[in-house]
């Protein structure tokens, strides 16, 4: 029994050290979302000139989230002017909730490309769980990095590996 029980530790400890090893490297999948306006857009066209990115998944009853959101806005220009990161916003609320999405971001002032994922097959092409979520893509389209949930401050760290990943520096943190 305790060699099935050793076994079993040893392939589950293999199987997390494959999937945290394959989550770098990923591509965005390609999937239709929503743009504010209502148009279809297709993630594989995400892009930001070989500069790096950020996808936050976030929902308009997410209050971690518009916090994560707010923090973020008093600092991107800074940001944008050190790395020239682009932050794109995927809300996952359905059709029926979309519609304060863009209300959101008028009120919030945030100044992020917005997309709408109403039938949440860009949060399940990523395996998004808890929210808000964070991806860091590097300059070449690849995910390197990703966070769920929010703290005070957590903006912070967010912006030390985006600094890493500008450089092209393996993420230390």
């Amino acid at each position: 029994m305790k060699k099935i029980v050793l076994g079993l530790f040893l392939i589950t400890g293999l199987t997390a050290a494959t999937i945290a090893q394959n989550s770098e490297g990923r591509i965005i999948p390609s999937v239709d979302v929503k743009t504010i306006d209502g148009k279809t857009f297709n993630t594989g066209k995400i892009s930001n000139d070989g500069k790096p990115m950020i996808i936050d998944f976030w929902a308009t009853w997410c209050k971690p989230c518009k916090k994560e959101l707010d923090a973020i806005s008093e600092i991107y220009t800074d940001w944008q002017k050190e790395t020239g990161v682009k932050l794109i916003a995927i809300s996952i609320d359905d059709s029926r909730s979309s519609g304060k999405a863009a209300t959101d971001v008028k009120t919030h002032g945030w100044e992020y490309e917005v997309y709408l994922d109403e039938n949440q097959d860009f949060k399940r092409a990523l395996n998004v769980g808890d929210i808000p979520q964070v991806f860091i893509i590097n300059g070449k389209g690849e995910i390197v990095w990703q966070h769920s949930g929010y703290v005070d401050g957590g903006e912070e760290h967010i912006f030390e590996v985006l600094k890493q990943v500008a450089k092209g520096e393996k993420i230390t943190r």
